[in-house]
């Protein structure tokens, strides 16, 4: 979820553990001032108490107005990220979730989830794999024709289950380290506000189409009576002024803007 200019400021005041006293002093701004631009009725920002707060806090202009995402690499050069075209299209695309992408690179083990991706697409695990089976191979022959014992041998048995299939050994430690870095990534939004509805949204608007379903009905109609289902609200029951101001609420949603479900934010 995007946060407002009132949030930035006071998370990056927060993140310092800085009180408003605090503030004003270290950058020779009014108290007064500094609570209103934290305040829920935001107030006409100067230009010099932006150009004063971005640099006390290290952060562009255009991250404290909710132009810019990054606080630490404002102007970075997409060529010194070497990112490829597909990439770049990708990631603007909005097919998925760019933040909790971002969350996946970030996590402390995903560089070792690359390199154990790299090993595997490589084929470098594999020579190794082969090297060890044909040790394995070459002791199994050995006992073999010395010994001759039955294929219910105990040692013989241990011998064949130590030959490593490469590829299915690879693609194993591969899953392990997504699975725990997903795992991670669960449990660091256990609490997050928006989160799945337990309800299943799908049904509440195929029953809700159906309801609605005939050859003279209004399809703007049949899509506030979907609204209303999430909201609990009986449509039927509001008068037309509430239907009126819920149309109007209902065109500022980012919910209809972006129909994909977003995954939640504290």
């Amino acid at each position: 979820m995007e946060l407002s200019i009132q949030e930035r400021l006071k998370d990056l005041r927060v993140e310092r553990g800085l009180t408003l006293e605090q503030l004003a002093e270290k950058t020779h701004l009014s108290k007064s001032a500094l609570g209103s631009y934290e305040g829920d009725k935001l107030k006409d920002i100067s230009h010099y108490a932006l150009i004063q707060l971005a640099k006390f806090y290290e952060v562009s202009v255009d991250y404290l107005l909710g132009r810019a995402e990054t606080k630490n690499h404002p102007n970075a050069d997409l060529t010194d990220l070497h990112l490829s075209d597909d990439m770049i299209g990708f990631l603007k695309s909005g097919l998925v979730d760019n933040p909790l992408l971002c969350e996946l690179a970030t996590h402390p083990d995903f560089p070792r989830l690359m390199a154990d991706l790299e090993i595997y697409v490589n084929g470098i695990a594999a020579k190794q794999v082969q090297g060890a089976n044909a040790i394995v191979d070459a002791v199994s022959a050995t006992i073999m024709k010395q010994h001759n014992p039955g294929l219910t041998d105990p040692q013989l048995r241990q011998l064949i289950a130590a030959h490593i299939d490469d590829d299915s050994f690879c693609r194993y430690v591969i899953q392990q380290d997504i699975n725990k870095i997903a795992l991670d990534l669960r449990e660091a939004h256990k609490d997050d506000f928006f989160s799945v509805p337990e309800d299943n949204p799908l049904e509440d608007f195929l029953q809700t189409a159906e309801e609605t379903a005939s050859p003279n009905s209004d399809p703007e109609q049949a899509a506030m009576a979907f609204i209303c289902k999430r909201l609990k609200l009986n449509y039927g029951k509001l008068s037309d002024e509430e239907k009126k101001w819920l149309k109007r609420i209902a065109q500022k949603s980012d919910l209809l803007k972006n129909p994909n479900p977003q995954r939640g934010r504290k």
